[in-house]
């Protein structure tokens, strides 16, 4: 009898890591952002290519990888500044955009198509916003500029 229930208990703990291996597994390790210009609203970003909308909820997983990243890209018709509001540190990478320079503030998107990407180390809750700066060219909107708002869930 003692040789059944040492049996069932190794299978059930066996199954309970499988099922947590899954789990771990389908949270994707990183994410991608566009922000876009609009008429109403000013500007909104698109999660991992879907709607766009002014506030955005990801979760990340680090499983076994050592990166867990989220790249935003500047489409929109002024620049913006990404902005760290919680969380534990991150490392905010400016990518190079050919032929134009980069900026000395961290998350700062100088012109359009300009990226930066925040590189996440730690598990933990992070919030982020935008700081919009000047327009490239002017544009008329309708109603108050949005407020871009992102939470990253890094477990």
């Amino acid at each position: 009898m003692k040789s059944r229930s040492s049996f069932a208990t190794l299978a059930a703990a066996v199954v309970a890591l499988l099922i947590a291996g899954v789990a771990m597994a389908s949270a994707p390790r990183q994410a991608t952002l566009l922000i876009r210009h609009q008429v109403r609203g000013c500007h909104t970003w698109s999660l991992n290519g879907g709607p766009f909308e002014a506030s955005h909820s990801v979760a990340l997983s680090r499983g076994a990888a050592l990166t867990v990243t989220v790249t935003v890209t500047d489409d929109d018709m002024m620049a913006h500044t990404l902005v760290k509001v919680s969380g534990p540190a991150v490392s905010i990478v400016d990518v190079k955009t050919i032929g134009m320079p980069m900026s000395q503030v961290p998350g700062a998107m100088t012109h359009m198509s300009a990226s930066t990407r925040v590189v996440f180390a730690k598990a933990g809750v992070y919030r982020f916003t935008t700081r919009a700066g000047g327009h490239y060219m002017r544009m008329k909107t309708i109603g108050r500029d949005n407020v871009l708002r992102l939470k990253v869930t890094v477990s």
